[in-house]
């Protein structure tokens, strides 16, 4: 056997449970947390929020796959599809439109049974523009091998082959019926990040499509994980495996040659927990955010307010560095005078904590003040 489907026991996938129960417990704990934060998130911060996130999905889960959008781009589209109002009133290229619709079809849709109508809607969505594939909203129907591979042309390393395309119908048939009765209120009902963990591998395993399969199988992921707790709490995990692609497409790699899928499913946790935290520093974030400009308002100017603004902007890690007194001159115009007043302001109301001294100043947001 070299594939794990080529196995006499696929797809019976083998793990150890108790390997998992510690991260299935504080994952289970963390989204008790993420959804009781987001309680505290008013309507205009819950919308900033989902948007934000599933932009943030939706650019990284292409970017994994080395493809580059435009996040300013695919905001406006996720928030013209949400039924939102949108100042940006730029164009979106088709892959931008795609992949936002997907994502906003994921989040509504999050519920529902997976089915092949609702994996073809996705690859059309993901397909939008194409012109270079055979098979769009449908399997893969070639009869060349469907390989993953990497190196020169003439010397390919292989790092996984797929089931032949004449198999994909039944293995798929075999995928979507496993992943219904896995649900929360299925038959044979899995912990939250077991079975989006497993999930993800299988499909993967699978690779049905001739393209998309990425981006397709981290969306069933982000599917699994919500319906376990029977609300869409959102969890950046694209975002998140980003960070570690090359470790993610390794362990992959590996997971796709055994059907016990303990050391797959130990990686995907840490990942899923990780994602988590992320998701719930950016619902603090927004409710540090509102907290801070409704503190100061009256006692702010426009200059002042602006910048707080486009610090906000950079997300939690906020401006690399530091905002510096050129920084604050080139966001609101202001003299280099007027810029030291201001900003010696913001951090007398406690709104900036300054570190340095004279040309080396810096300043982040004070997000800890009470």
């Amino acid at each position: 056997m070299k594939w794990n489907w080529q196995s006499p026991d696929w797809p019976n996938f083998k793990w150890n449970r108790s390997r998992l129960s510690a991260a299935e417990e504080q994952f289970l704990l963390g989204a008790g947390i993420a959804i009781g934060t987001v309680k505290h998130l008013a309507e205009d911060e819950h919308n900033q929020l989902l948007v934000e996130v599933m932009s943030g999905e939706a650019v990284t889960t292409s970017a994994i796959e080395g493809e580059v959008l435009n996040r300013a781009s695919v905001q406006s589209s996720i928030l013209r599809q949400l039924g939102l109002a949108s100042p940006d009133k730029r164009r979106a290229m088709p892959a931008e439109e795609g992949i936002a619709e997907m994502m906003v079809d994921l989040y509504r849709s999050f519920s529902n049974p997976l089915s092949d109508e609702m994996l073809f809607g996705w690859h059309r969505m993901l397909t939008t523009g194409r012109k270079d594939l055979a098979d769009i909203g449908r399997y893969r129907t070639s009869k060349e091998p469907m390989q993953v591979i990497s190196g020169r042309i003439g010397a390919p390393i292989v790092h996984f082959e797929a089931p032949p395309s004449k198999q994909v119908p039944a293995e798929m048939k075999r995928f979507i019926s496993w992943f219904n009765r896995t649900a929360p209120q299925g038959k044979e009902a899995l912990p939250a990040i077991t079975r989006a963990g497993a999930a993800h591998l299988f499909f993967e395993s699978i690779h049905p499509f001739e393209d998309g399969n990425g981006r397709i199988g981290r969306a069933i992921a982000e599917k699994a994980m919500p319906q376990s707790f029977g609300q869409p709490v959102l969890v950046s995990l694209a975002t998140t495996i980003l960070e570690h692609q090359k470790n993610y497409y390794e362990a992959l790699e590996r997971a796709n040659k055994q059907i016990d899928i303990t050391e797959w499913l130990l990686w995907f946790a840490g990942i899923a927990l990780e994602a988590q935290r992320r998701s719930i520093a950016q619902v603090e974030f927004l409710i540090a955010k509102a907290k801070m400009m409704n503190g100061l308002r009256g006692q702010i100017n426009e200059r002042q307010r602006k910048a707080l603004l486009r610090m906000f902007r950079e997300g939690p890690e906020g401006f690399k560095g530091g905002l510096s007194a050129g920084n604050y001159s080139t966001i609101t115009g202001a003299s280099p005078a007027t810029t030291t007043r201001d900003l010696a302001d913001l951090a007398e109301k406690g709104a900036l904590r300054r570190t340095g001294e004279r040309k080396h100043a810096r300043y982040a947001l004070n997000l800890k003040q009470e």
